[in-house]
């Protein structure tokens, strides 16, 4: 019997080729003896599409709603914020990756930075920045220099800049504000830059790929166009003792479950240098990796880091959709409310 799967991308984010990008790959391993798939596009501009013929909202809703499962390859704000998660609970859909809290939670990371704090976990030290704020000169003496400027609510590294004198303050504030008005200024955090894998499987027991290493040659950081035209390289396993490595998949996994995330997590880290000074109030270990981001939904094209990491674990990525895909209608199963009416 086969499961009847949508795949559910597009956007109307900033995010929206990244998703598109995403969606192709999933679409291309899925084992189609095993599903019945139906393809479910958001323009930019909101028009639905299903199979590539145009639908009406609620057209567009009643497909979702007949389906076994949902697969949200989406990114950003629309889609990897709660909103769409959300009208997949009340379809009463099973539905893969995380649910409404996790999904908004981690999309803002103002908010991820204090759950995560509260858990005992390190962050960097930042300031949130409300419509027309600007950062005071105390805060500008307090982070140092350099700092980055964030959209709170984007990802794929839109609208980031880094500052590395005042003067370029106001540019970097309005750029991230074309994505967001809620904006994160940040300390820079000198180390390297290390993320982990968080996969949940079907029987419900949850664990870390091995820590992959991001090293950025022409770049002045890891943004949009080292992470979509080949701008990086990525070193799986990083060279790391072996003591390291186990304290990163540890946290990895710490802040999957003080997210109350499902099915999957990317934890983007940086593991500071010895030498350098931090002065961000973190009175433990100097060691102690620093959370940079984390999210919901990373990346799913053959080449992103989420699938690459399973793939040196030993997981293909045929096999990992099928992981997300089966957590997904076990979850289904162990609750399973009325479906709402289209």
């Amino acid at each position: 019997m086969t499961v009847r799967l949508a795949v559910l991308f597009g956007g109307r984010s900033g995010e929206h080729d990244v998703s598109r990008r995403s969606a192709e790959s999933i679409l291309a391993h899925l084992d189609r003896d095993t599903y019945d798939v139906t393809e479910v596009l958001i323009e930019r501009d909101g028009q639905w599409r299903v199979n590539g013929d145009r639908a009406t909202f609620a057209q567009a809703l009643r497909t979702l709603g007949e389906q076994d499962v949902v697969f949200p390859a989406l990114h950003g704000p629309y889609g990897e914020d709660g909103t769409v998660q959300s009208m997949l609970e009340w379809l009463g859909v099973a539905f893969v990756g995380n649910g409404v809290f996790a999904s908004a939670a981690g999309m803002d990371k103002p908010v991820t930075k204090k759950l995560l704090t509260a858990d005992g976990l390190r962050v960097a030290d930042g300031v949130t920045l409300r419509p027309d704020e600007e950062l005071s000169s105390r805060d500008q003496e307090r982070l140092g220099l350099p700092v980055f400027v964030k959209p709170a609510r984007a990802g794929s590294s839109l609208g980031v800049s880094k500052v590395e004198r005042w003067a370029q303050l106001p540019a970097a504030l309005r750029l991230a504000r074309e994505s967001d008005a809620k904006v994160l200024v940040e300390r820079g955090v000198r180390g390297r830059e290390i993320d982990v894998a968080v996969l949940e499987h079907p029987d419900g027991h949850v664990e870390a790929g091995p820590p992959l290493e991001i090293r950025v040659a022409n770049a002045a950081f890891f943004d949009y166009d080292a992470k979509y035209d080949g701008g990086a390289v990525f070193d799986i396993p990083a060279q790391l003792d072996p003591g390291t490595t186990r304290l990163l998949k540890d946290r990895a996994v710490q802040a999957f479950h003080a997210l109350g995330c499902r099915g999957l997590l990317r934890v983007d880290f940086f593991l500071p240098d010895p030498d350098a000074e931090h002065g961000d109030g973190w009175t433990g270990d100097c060691r102690e990796p620093v959370i940079n981001e984390v999210n919901t939904f990373p990346g799913f094209t053959a080449a992103s880091q989420y699938p690459q990491i399973w793939q040196r674990a030993g997981i293909g990525f045929s096999a990992l959709l099928d992981i997300l895909i089966e957590g997904a209608l076990q979850r289904r199963d162990a609750v399973s409310p009325s479906p709402a009416p289209c």
